[in-house]
């Protein structure tokens, strides 16, 4: 006791039912705890019993010892939740020991479990309507996450945060329980922000007549992004790279330098871009807008085995095409004519796996297409190349190796919240639900309703959520036909459906003017997105002609995982993509990636392969990729063979070709190859 006597910094008293407890701290750490009963003395209240408790049992003491203890506190604390009329007793029975004491508030579950827990109106936490301490709320936060799952340091700071911000525990429960505070939700905001460019009025620009009259009719100045290209010599010829925000009017960029060339003759327009989906609608707006001054077609390629050259018109004035599908019009040896304009839409698809490649490949064939014409072909003055993103890493880098103009504008016409809420896989689609229906009462000062896109990761779970939601939805994805994705878009742009679930087939660009995103998963099939994707598909909220602001909703697993390959968790990825930094874009090549590309430029350039594979954006090394095309016997010299050229125009990487070759020698049925690639491409 003596030496308990000499550590005492501050003794706490608290009115328990029948008696009061005792604590005795010192720096912060409890160094006694005991009982003490008062009894009525003709000078007062007095301690009567005094007891000591020691490893969960009572240990009596005189009652002379408590008097002791409490002289040698250097501060003596009534908690403030013990009655007035316990309160008075308590001090009248110090006072006749000259003894001062001060009445605090304090934290009734640190009291109740003989801790002493202070605490203010600034630090106190609301739960079950009674004021706790940040570490008893702190403990009651981590036994609810421990139902939810395994959360990570990231996940659990943000609930602190959270917890700490709001001083209410109760709200931060219903948060883990699917609830929809938005005060709770909100991450951020990206703020809107509009640089300070003049504007290019059409009637200023050096147009063929029919392209200045039609544009003089829909508006009748550029936006900053396209004021900005034109100052900078897109209309002279140059070549550019264009990064700027989704929204901001990338794709007129390289409309105007390619239909104005198409209507002077000076070539025609290849406007190229990665998916069907994003073809179909870039080909239908041309036809719109161009159809009657210039003949547009479209090239995707039916198959990567079988072309049937569907819808497809070489002479056409402009090409809207998948990259794959120009690509195989060039590695198939098809005239495209004279080429003056490519447009590369979302040309950051130069960093992802299988498709970066092969746009790297497809970019230096079409510059050596444009050189080759040029030498054979009088009067033609060769090709301008537009790059178009709105989310590049290191833009500098990139339109260094492109050799093109930096043209970069960060605008964002409007703001964007960013909401995180915490939910497993059963809940979500209930959470997106109420999101959904939330959103689509709601009308902008524009009139026009919410909409919302919902990003996950399979086709099964766009048909799954889609039929969860209660207002009109659809799933779009590339599993569907033509018909069936033409018509969600009509639905969604006349506002007939409330949202659309999707795979990765929206986020390069589809044009659904929504108001909100939501992210079902942060997966792309067995992928985790990366900040570039993350980025691209959270811009497609908020429109400035539809909206007043973007929302982003993402729905997060705690210790979610859509594979076994993935070593993260989905809590884990999510603060990771909300505070991550653009990756750069650059294309990597291993053995695969550059024999592929290399066996490509031999059959377009024969011996000037080199040439083609030296101006790449990523390193590849030439000697080695030629040394294992002769080796499986897909060049001879520096000529395909009948088995490299099967191999190039059908987009086969080397694995593929063989265990096409393997089958074909064990007699499989063709039709078995071909479901059994496709399931390989799937496991991929």
């Amino acid at each position: 006791m003596s030496q308990q006597l000499a550590e005492v910094e501050t003794l706490f008293l608290h009115e328990s039912r029948s008696d009061y407890t005792v604590v005795a701290n010192r720096d912060g750490s409890r160094v006694l705890r005991g009982r003490l009963e008062l009894k009525e003395t003709s000078a007062g209240p007095r301690p009567g019993k005094f007891r000591v408790i020691r490893d969960g049992e009572d240990h009596p003491r005189q009652p002379d010892e408590f008097v002791d203890l409490a002289r040698a506190a250097g501060r003596i604390r009534i908690s403030e939740q013990t009655s007035p009329e316990n309160r008075t007793r308590l001090k009248e029975m110090l006072d006749g020991y000259q003894l001062e004491a001060t009445a605090v508030r304090t934290c009734r579950r640190c009291a109740s479990d003989s801790r002493y827990g202070p605490i203010t109106t600034e630090d106190a936490i609301d739960h079950n309507g009674e004021l706790v301490c940040r570490d008893c709320a702190r403990r009651e936060l981590e036994r609810e996450l421990s139902y939810k799952g395994e959360f990570t340091g990231a996940a659990e700071e943000r609930l602190e945060e959270l917890l700490y911000e709001s001083g209410d525990l109760d709200r931060i429960v219903s948060l883990l329980q699917g609830g929809l505070d938005p005060d709770l939700t909100k991450y951020d905001e990206v703020s809107a922000n509009v640089d300070d460019v003049s504007p290019v009025r059409t009637e200023e620009l050096d147009l063929h007549p029919d392209l200045s009259s039609h544009l003089q009719g829909r508006f009748e100045e550029l936006l900053p992004v396209q004021s900005l290209s034109v100052r900078n010599g897109l209309l002279d010829g140059d070549d550019q790279l264009v990064v700027s925000a989704t929204a901001t009017g990338k794709t007129l960029v390289g409309e105007l330098t390619g239909i104005d060339r198409a209507l002077k003759s000076d070539g025609k327009l290849l406007f190229l871009v990665p998916l069907v989906a994003l073809a179909n609608q870039k080909h239908e707006d041309f036809e719109d807008r161009y159809g009657d001054l210039l003949d547009v077609s479209i090239r995707v390629g039916s198959s990567r085995v079988n072309d049937d050259g569907n819808r497809f018109d070489p002479h056409a004035d402009v090409i809207v095409g998948t990259y794959e599908g120009i690509d195989h019009a060039l590695r198939t040896g098809k005239d495209l004519g004279d080429v003056g304009t490519v447009v590369i839409d979302e040309v950051h698809t130069l960093k992802e796996g299988e498709r970066g490649h092969r746009l790297d490949g497809l970019i230096s064939r079409l510059k050596y297409y444009s050189e080759d014409r040029m030498e054979t072909h009088a009067g033609y003055d060769g090709t301008q190349f537009v790059y178009l993103s709105a989310t590049v890493g290191n833009p500098e880098w990139l339109a260094g190796k492109l050799r093109a103009t930096l043209i970069e504008y960060e605008e964002r016409p409007v703001p964007i919240e960013r909401h995180v809420t915490f939910a497993d896989g059963r809940e979500k689609a209930q959470i997106a639900d109420k999101l959904v229906k939330r959103e689509f009462d709601t009308k902008s000062s524009k009139g026009y309703r919410g909409q919302t896109i919902i990003f996950t990761n399979s086709r099964r779970r766009c048909h799954e959520i889609s039929r969860k939601l209660r207002y009109d939805s659809a799933p779009y994805h590339a599993g569907l036909d033509y018909g069936r994705r033409k018509k969600v878009e009509r639905q969604f742009g006349n506002q007939d459906l409330s949202a659309v679930v999707t795979t990765a087939a929206l986020a390069a660009g589809v044009d659904f003017p929504a108001s909100q995103v939501i992210f079902d998963s942060l997966a792309m099939g067995i992928e985790w997105l990366s900040v570039q994707e993350f980025s691209q598909m959270l811009g497609r909220a908020g429109r400035p002609d539809y909206h007043d602001r973007g929302r982003v909703y993402l729905l997060v697993e705690p210790d979610g995982i859509y594979h076994g390959s993935m070593d993260r968790t989905e809590d884990e990825v999510a603060f990771t993509l909300l505070k991550g930094e653009m990756e750069d874009v650059a294309t990597h090549y291993d053995e695969t990636a550059a024999a592929e590309e290399t066996l490509a430029n031999v059959l377009v350039a024969g011996k000037k392969a080199k040439r083609l594979n030296d101006r790449m954006i990523g390193e590849v090394p030439t000697k080695h990729a030629l040394g294992k095309l002769l080796e499986w016997n897909f060049i001879d010299g520096f000529d395909p063979t009948p088995l490299g050229r099967g191999v190039t125009r059908h987009f086969l990487a080397p694995d593929e070709a063989f265990f096409i070759l393997d089958s074909v020698r064990k007699g499989t049925d063709p039709y078995d190859i071909v479901a059994d690639l496709e399931r390989r491409d799937d496991e991929k």
